[in-house]
């Protein structure tokens, strides 16, 4: 008969309970500020639902009523340098952070509200109601909650979402050598999100200072979490990734405290990440002033027995018995916070002239200008005012010749030689001899601790790298075997590393750098085949380069490791064989942003191209003789696409062909076409003409997959078209 070993978690799992005796020996300081933020949050939330019902708040209101126990015993534990972020119901996550920041000896609810509370909390407002003086000058409103200085590092409106830049904050702390530690709060529903749980057994492979703060309040929207999950103690998965977990009354301010001071002194003394999880409850609905109860997926008894476990209450009571402070000042505190709550909207807010009694709007002085819509979607390349830029033509020095492939290992070692924020991650970039294509060869042996080899993880892994370098200490290089891979990874590239510069205000920087392969031709079917030009195209914040040869390659990099916006490098596999020459010992040159590269002079049509199609084109005009200006672009992203360059040639050939390898439906190609014509139509003389591969991703057969793709002959075949016209 089979026999059955009982297994044990590598990791301890354990529920911290409050007793008497822990109330007792709290220090007065503690619980009096505990008090004191506690009664601030609540006030404040209460007002912005009051907004809300007013119509004054643009967007969603999700009150985190009822769960600040969580998010103030748990802030109260951490030091300054501790980094937190949240989730889309962040005020009281958010403000617990501001609040300690500004006040770090503690809020006496005996004394006056400081001024500084009174300030942070107005910006606060503001930024809720999408107003100038906001954190982020409105652009963030609710859920986008940020102070860097504060070590807030952003709430996040996609559940889940900013688990991994918590990551990157935790590893910055790590690497920079401090003991600082990052805590990442989320609920229910992203504890079943692939992107946390990539992250967890990230943290945990690598141990990061991070603690997994889980507020467990039951409920998405209107589903219970018992309804979509097999065990709802949620700190249970810790222990499955190796992860020491805590589980507490959220409802306990005290025990929050307690759980959260066991977990980080854990990550100080580099055991590794944590979680907490803390049952709490919202009192509103999903979102708006309303109970749950209203939508009846909650019952008004059930929701009665969580208000009678109030969080404020239960600190003012130990207060109390203690003798620490009276139930009079208690409750003057709350009436001065509701009070402070009155002069704030006071600022924001006016009566409507000849309005009904109480009818308020905002003030037209408070709203952001109309012309800020668009600034720091991308930064202004200040960051390259004496930066060394070279073209060859203009060089003169010796050449000498260097496969494309080592041209990017090469730069790379040479910039983490002489810059030690740069930090490479990938899968098996550390084996191998440098990864699947050699692109870091020798980085690992060199930079032991800066070659990082990744679990097949592309979102943890995405984000891990967009949390260090929005930390603003390290500059990520994060490599993706395939282009492919980055649906995977769409919500950290799209919605999070490409938007955090224009949402939280524009003034942050994001040196994040990712490259990636283009495989067409190479045999790896539909899913390992892609050009990702025309997608990050459409992506606002990400600038593009797609190299064509291994001196653009060096610059091209070199540019893209001296920006502070996130770029992404095209690589093509056909061109990692092919050779070029380079400046002979020059390896720290850059090439100019928003500066292509006229490959070839002529005067019959304008072919505009770029990475291994370049070559492809250069090849075509050489077999049919026509005379074509061939026009490398080099840099693809809206903001960086050489019009200049573009224009003189329109205007002297009247006729343009686009080529580019990958399917129609995702082709670069349409997007620079349609913007070709609005701006030199009148240059014209004939409809833009197209070259790309098929409506379908290329498939795994030889023939079918060189069916799907656009090569030299597909080029010269329209530029036969073009001069027999």
């Amino acid at each position: 008969m089979a026999q059955h070993t009982a297994l044990t978690p590598g990791a301890p799992w354990v529920q911290l309970t409050t007793t008497d005796d822990d109330w007792n020996d709290a220090a007065p300081g503690l619980l009096k500020t505990m008090f004191g933020q506690l009664v601030l949050i609540r006030a404040f939330e209460e007002l912005v639902l009051e907004l809300a019902a007013e119509g004054l708040i643009h967007g969603p209101a999700h009150s985190s009523i009822g769960q600040e126990g969580g998010a103030v015993g748990s802030v109260l534990a951490l030091i300054p340098g501790d980094t937190v972020n949240g989730s889309h119901r962040g005020h009281h996550q958010f403000l617990a952070k501001v609040l300690q920041h500004i006040a770090p000896d503690g809020i006496d609810p005996a004394a006056a509200i400081p001024a500084a509370v009174s300030d942070v909390m107005l910006k606060a407002l503001a930024e809720i109601a999408g107003l100038d003086r906001g954190f982020s000058h409105g652009r963030g409103g609710s859920m986008h909650l940020k102070w860097h200085e504060a070590g807030a590092i952003g709430t996040n409106a996609i559940v889940g979402g900013g688990v991994p830049l918590a990551a990157g904050s935790a590893w910055a702390h790590r690497h920079a050598g401090t003991d600082n530690v990052a805590v990442t709060y989320f609920g229910d529903g992203a504890s079943n999100i692939g992107s946390t749980l990539e992250t967890f057994n990230l943290a945990a492979a690598w141990h990061l200072p991070l603690c997994f703060f889980i507020e467990n309040n039951l409920y998405a929207v209107s589903t219970h979490v018992d309804e979509v999950t097999g065990d709802s103690r949620l700190s249970g998965r810790g222990p499955g990734f190796g992860l020491a977990s805590w589980k507490v009354d959220g409802m306990d301010p005290l025990a929050v405290y307690l759980a959260t001071v066991e977990a980080a002194n854990h990550m100080r003394a580099g055991l590794g990440a944590t979680i907490v999880e803390a049952d709490v409850y919202r009192y509103f609905h999903q979102n708006g002033p309303f109970p749950g109860s209203a939508f009846r997926y909650r019952t008004k008894e059930e929701e009665a027995e969580w208000r009678d476990r109030d969080p404020i209450d239960a600190v003012a009571g130990h207060l109390i018995r203690r003798k620490l402070m009276p139930a009079k000042k208690l409750d003057g505190f709350r009436v001065a916070a509701k009070a402070l709550m009155a002069e704030l909207a006071a600022v924001l807010f006016e009566p409507v002239p000849g309005g009904k009694p109480g009818q308020r709007r905002i003030r037209e002085s408070e709203w952001p200008d109309p012309a800020f819509v668009d600034v720091g979607v991308r930064g202004d390349l200040s960051e390259f005012d004496g930066a060394r830029f070279l073209e060859v033509s203009a060089d003169g020095g010796r050449l000498e010749t260097m496969k494309f492939i080592d041209a990017v290992a090469a730069v790379m070692g040479r910039r983490m030689e002489t810059d030690d924020r740069v930090i490479v991650m990938g899968e098996d970039v550390h084996r191998l001899s440098g990864g699947t294509n050699g692109a870091t060869k020798g980085l690992k042996d060199r930079f032991p601790d800066r070659v990082l080899g990744t679990p097949i993880a592309e979102n943890a892994f995405a984000g891990l790298g967009g949390g260090m370098a929005m930390d603003g200490r390290f500059r990520p290089v994060v490599e993706f075997m395939y282009a492919d891979f980055m649906w995977v990874a769409a919500d950290q590239l799209f919605n999070q590393i490409g938007k955090a510069r224009h949402m939280f205000g524009g003034t942050g920087s994001v040196p994040f750098v990712l490259r990636s392969k283009v495989a067409m031709g190479t045999g790896y079917g539909s899913q390992h085949s892609m050009d990702p030009a025309g997608v990050f195209a459409m992506q606002p914040g990400w600038r593009i380069v797609a190299p064509s040869n291994p001196l653009d390659y060096i610059g091209l990099m070199n540019s893209a490791l001296a920006c502070e916006d996130p770029v992404v490098v095209i690589e093509a596999v056909d061109l990692y064989a092919t050779s070029g020459d380079v400046p002979v010992g020059d390896l720290d040159y850059c090439l100019p942003v928003g500066r292509a590269a006229v490959k070839r002079e002529g005067s019959k049509v304008t072919v505009i191209s770029y990475l291994m199609m370049t070559n492809f084109v250069l090849e075509a005009v050489e077999q049919t003789g026509v005379d074509a200006e061939v026009i490398d672009l080099r840099w693809l992203d809206r903001a960086s696409v050489d019009w200049d360059t573009i224009g003189a040639s329109i205007r002297k050939t009247g006729t343009v062909l686009i080529a580019e390898q990958g399917a129609i439906g995702t082709g670069y190609g349409a997007w620079l076409a349609d913007e070709i014509q609005r701006r030199y139509f009148d240059w014209l003389d004939a409809p833009i003409q197209r070259v790309t591969g098929g409506v379908a991703s290329p498939s795994i057969s030889k023939v079918l997959e060189r069916a799907a793709i656009a090569q030299a002959p597909e080029v010269a075949l329209a530029l036969n078209e073009i001069a027999g016209s």
